[in-house]
């Protein structure tokens, strides 16, 4: 297993809003080394997706640093070889009136969709049809992104993703509004993408969603990095009350894991759940 870092990141700190959203992160990713991210909501999960997308910038310190790939120089153009990255905001950028395989194919070119000097050629309308097989959207890849179900546009966003055949994909709450079916469909997907050497980044808020196949799992809450360490050693009851600050139980199956309210953790006057 290669040992390449990835991703390097060195007293990071990073405001957004007017407002710190990063500080003191300290982070290493290598290649070949599956990530789950966790954290409770707010605890800037989508910020770190947007420091590695470089759509938000660290503030520049002489003790801090950020290299992609080894470089603190990003091409961006260059970068969409080896990192492909799924988020909310794209889905955002996308209007609802584009054709699905235009979704995919647009992104040869960096855009969402295809203008009139943007012509793909056969290998890449073929490439882009052969995605959207593999992900199990090719009967569909003639009507819109807006008549999309939250799980046909997940699976699209990925398939969209990996045109270039990115070394590593990140993936910022993939299972978000998913019904059973869709979440699981996207759980086979991940499986099938680690398995083929596909470096995968999931940050999430959700255990429930983390295949067996992560190697590594890091606890983000206060905009820093408070854990790093295995699966096993991470997805377990006492540590992962203290990330939620909530009694937890966590049971586990076929190298899945669930987590259940702990003792005194649900109380009459909160008795409802939040996505």
């Amino acid at each position: 297993m290669t040992t390449e870092s990835w991703l390097d990141l060195r007293n990071i700190e990073a405001w957004l809003g007017g407002r710190p959203v990063l500080h003191n992160l300290n982070l290493q990713l290598t290649l070949r080394e599956s990530t789950t991210v966790l954290g409770p909501n707010g605890a800037g999960k989508s910020s770190l997706v947007k420091l590695i997308d470089r759509s938000l910038y660290p503030i520049v310190r002489h003790d801090s640093h950020l290299r992609l790939f080894g470089s603190e120089t990003v091409n961006l153009w260059s970068l969409r070889s080896r990192l492909g990255v799924v988020s909310s905001e794209l889905e955002q950028r996308l209007h609802p009136k584009t054709a699905v395989d235009e979704v995919v194919v647009s992104s040869f070119f960096g855009a969402t969709r295809l203008g009139r000097d943007q012509q793909p050629n056969p290998e890449q309308w073929e490439q882009a049809r052969d995605l959207l097989d593999q992900l199990q959207l090719n009967g569909i890849r003639e009507r819109c992104y807006g008549e999309l179900s939250d799980g046909q546009r997940r699976r699209l966003l990925i398939a969209r993703a990996l045109v270039h055949q990115p070394e590593v994909l990140v993936l910022d709450e993939p299972s978000r509004a998913l019904d059973l079916r869709a979440c699981h469909q996207l759980l086979a997907i991940l499986q099938g993408l680690i398995n083929a050497g596909t470096t995968v980044v999931q940050v999430t808020h959700r255990v429930d969603t983390i295949v067996p196949e992560m190697q590594r799992v890091l606890f983000l809450d206060g905009g820093t990095i408070v854990k790093d360490g295995s699966p096993a050693g991470l997805l377990r009851p006492k540590e992962l009350s203290e990330l939620f600050k909530t009694p937890l139980e966590v049971v586990e199956k076929n190298g899945f894991r669930q987590v259940l309210p702990g003792h005194g953790s649900i109380h009459p006057e909160h008795q409802g759940c939040s996505g």
